[in-house]
């Protein structure tokens, strides 16, 4: 049996291998700006001062390429371009997830709080699984929670071990849930819902579609998981010998405090799917409550103040190796656009999709918006980039602005599961303890296989003239 995981510590190996494979990818985009041509779309600001493509202006070669000190420093120029604010949001984000969760964690309260579940659910540990799958794909398909689940990753992948399975376990039944929730877009504001207003719809129309994909999505997703969760060896008897807990007041009290503030935070989150104002700020929310709820918790379980500030500024610390990896994999998107070849590659794709039928048309929409998803993770930045362009050139050709929508939803979401340029893939596996290489042999099969399916469900919908 794996011994179950009780703090954030990122092994040396995990942390090379994401490093490697960021690198090797900074690399090859760097080499991209040599052989392709500078290009640009106009662009002109939006009633809210979005900057959007200006179709009618259209596209034109520009001076490319980038300065070899620009690429080498790109890590850290990412901070001053533009949209840094929530690259920079990211990192504060990560670096409070760890000091809280350390803090948790040596007062004891993660142990005794895993403890307890394990004790409670490890009968009906399945059953729990289906709920929290459930959960956490709604958390992204409703309210468009993503980067907001980091801090729970942790937690789950202890209870999954805890549980009998594994850390990959975890990480599936959390983050790829959330994931997928999110590309289902069920009523997802940050790209659901930008898309169709950008597009003249009437906001979370036509949901029939998304809440169909979402019931096949979650199928797919549980049976997958469930699959390798059975695999595991020797499950009953890790469970079994875990049966006994013994209550502690203080702790039991801590807990209570930290699911309410928590709960909250939550709360408030699955609000912001109601309150368009709280949409900016939901990971300043859930970093803000994550961190109240970890503090009102360790003290009010008898740790001194003096002991929390150790264990958090140690869990910072212990952490702090991820913000290279997340400013690294930022840098990527800072070389496209700084070397002014992401345009061009988008002008190369619109024009290849001039001469295909509406069915190869609609997969190629959705291919258009993998491929841009690899470079640019912001759901709400591809669809003021994407959207514009997409649109019009699917009318054109008999495809429906909302099954053109419901593409962009699914080439946004699922392979930010999946890309190491994420920021919040990078930050979960990490700490999870889970490596990159690991991720990918663990997930792929099931990326392949939601391919296929969601591919059906797009040709289902223009085969029925989803509108």
């Amino acid at each position: 049996m794996t011994e179950k995981k009780n703090s954030l510590n990122i092994s040396a190996k995990s942390f090379i291998g994401a490093i490697a494979v960021i690198f090797l990818l900074m690399l090859a985009t760097y080499m991209l700006t040599f052989l392709i041509p500078g290009g640009e779309y106009t662009r002109v600001p939006d009633a809210n001062g979005n900057l959007m493509i200006d179709a009618e202006a259209g596209f034109h070669y520009v001076q490319g390429g980038l300065p070899f000190w620009k690429w080498l420093l790109s890590p850290f120029l990412v901070l001053g371009s533009d949209g840094s604010a929530a690259l920079i949001a990211v990192i504060i984000f990560l670096l409070v997830i760890g000091g809280v969760f350390n803090a948790l964690t040596e007062c004891g309260l993660m142990h005794y709080m895993l403890d307890k579940l394990v004790s409670r659910f490890g009968a009906v540990r399945y059953r729990l699984m289906a709920v929290l799958i459930f959960f956490f794909m709604a958390m992204g398909s409703l309210v468009g929670s993503f980067e907001e689940v980091v801090p729970l990753v942790p937690i789950v992948v202890s209870l999954a071990i805890g549980l009998g399975w594994d850390a990959r376990t975890g990480v599936a039944i959390s983050m790829l849930a959330a994931g997928c929730g999110f590309a289902a877009g069920v009523a997802n504001p940050f790209t659901i819902g930008v898309a169709q207003t950008l597009a003249g719809l009437p906001m979370f129309s036509g949901i029939w579609l998304r809440l169909l994909a979402f019931v096949c999505i979650y199928g797919l997703l549980f049976a997958f998981v469930y699959r390798h969760a059975v695999k595991l060896a020797d499950v009953a008897q890790s469970i079994s010998a875990r049966t006994e807990h013994l209550p502690d007041r203080k702790k039991d009290a801590g807990l209570r405090v930290f699911a309410v503030l928590l709960g909250t935070g939550i709360a408030i989150v699955l609000c912001s799917g109601f309150l368009p104002a709280l949409r900016d700020y939901t990971m300043i929310i859930v970093a803000v409550m994550f961190l109240a709820a970890g503090t009102a918790a360790v003290f009010v379980s008898g740790t001194s103040a003096a002991d929390f500030r150790r264990s958090f500024v140690k869990g910072v610390v212990t952490v702090s190796p991820s913000v290279l990896m997340i400013l690294m994999a930022s840098s990527i998107k800072y070389t496209m656009v700084e070397g002014k070849i992401l345009d061009t590659l988008l002008h190369a794709f619109v024009g290849a999709a001039g001469s295909m039928r509406p069915a190869i048309l609609v997969l190629f929409v959705y291919l258009i918006c993998l491929v841009m998803n690899f470079f640019i993770p912001s759901g709400s930045a591809k669809a003021f980039l994407l959207i514009p362009l997409i649109v019009p050139l699917a009318q054109l050709f008999g495809i429906s602005p909302q099954l053109c929508i419901v593409a962009f939803a699914f080439g946004d979401g699922f392979s930010n599961v999946f890309y190491p340029t994420n920021p919040a893939l990078l930050i979960s596996l990490g700490l999870a303890d889970v490596s990159y290489g690991s991720w990918a042999k663990y997930s792929w099969k099931f990326q392949g296989l939601n391919l296929l399916l969601t591919s059906a469900l797009l040709l289902f919908g223009l085969a029925v003239g989803y509108r």
